[in-house]
């Protein structure tokens, strides 16, 4: 099973919008062009999929993913507008993986910056682990711990401690997956670890006190392989 994880694509109405250092769309169609090449077997998208929070930028998302031979799912981010989203592709909360499951955590804030889970989405997982004990995989925006960063660590999942404790009773939980930090990514918290992605748009210098972008990284996304129990990822950048 492989699985290609892309995130914060920061599109807008115009097609031809400019980021700060680069062009979002057209970097997104670099990005899912070459990811193609690697044949996924499903493709998930980890939030920040519009900017301008238009009914444009996520048809030019969507028309974009649906290049993809294989499955595709995407989740909300902090800049996202998820009745559009829903409008165009259904949310899922969970995606069965054969010997493996992904379950999906949204931890949006409207009107944040930053991310929280909440007490009833992490009861709600803790039923949801009791339930299957295959090897597990969660995914959300934020990224469940400090990314080394000052100004971007303000901006993680609030109640990160919260859900290291509901994940403490369960021992199938392989390794986060998360998006925001523009950046690769990769720690442990105990036995689970944590990957972030590079974005398909502007790239964050890692290890700052305060923003700062990295000119020198390209765009990228995460290969993660699963075969048996195991599980190998790596980061893929793209040349424009």
């Amino acid at each position: 099973m492989r699985l290609i994880q892309i995130s914060d694509c920061h599109l807008c109405a115009n097609p031809e919008a400019r980021s700060r250092i680069g062009y979002p769309l057209r970097q997104l169609r670099a990005v899912v062009a070459q990811a193609q090449q690697l044949r996924p077997d499903i493709v998930l998208v980890t939030g920040d999929i519009g900017h301008d929070e238009s009914p444009a930028a996520y048809r030019h998302a969507f028309e974009t993913f649906t290049e993809f031979q294989c499955p595709w799912f995407w989740m909300t981010g902090n800049h996202d507008h998820p009745a559009f989203m829903e409008e165009l592709h259904p949310f899922h909360d969970e995606l069965d993986l054969g010997e493996w499951r992904l379950l999906l955590l949204d931890s949006r804030i409207p009107g944040q910056a930053g991310g929280e889970l909440g007490q009833a989405a992490l009861q709600d997982l803790a039923v949801r682990l009791e339930e299957d004990d295959r090897p597990t995989l969660l995914a959300m925006h934020h990224p469940p711990l400090s990314v080394g960063s000052a100004w971007m660590d303000a901006l993680g999942l609030a109640d990160r401690e919260a859900l290291w404790q509901t994940l403490a009773a369960y021992a199938q939980v392989r390794a986060v997956l998360c998006g925001h930090i523009h950046q690769a990514f990769a720690a442990r918290h105990g036995d689970i670890a944590v990957y972030g992605c590079p974005a398909t748009a502007d790239q964050f210098l890692p290890r700052q006190h305060d923003f700062t972008l990295d000119e020198a990284s390209r765009p990228g996304f995460r290969v993660v392989d699963l075969v048996g129990q195991r599980l190998s990822t790596w980061v893929e950048r793209v040349d424009l």
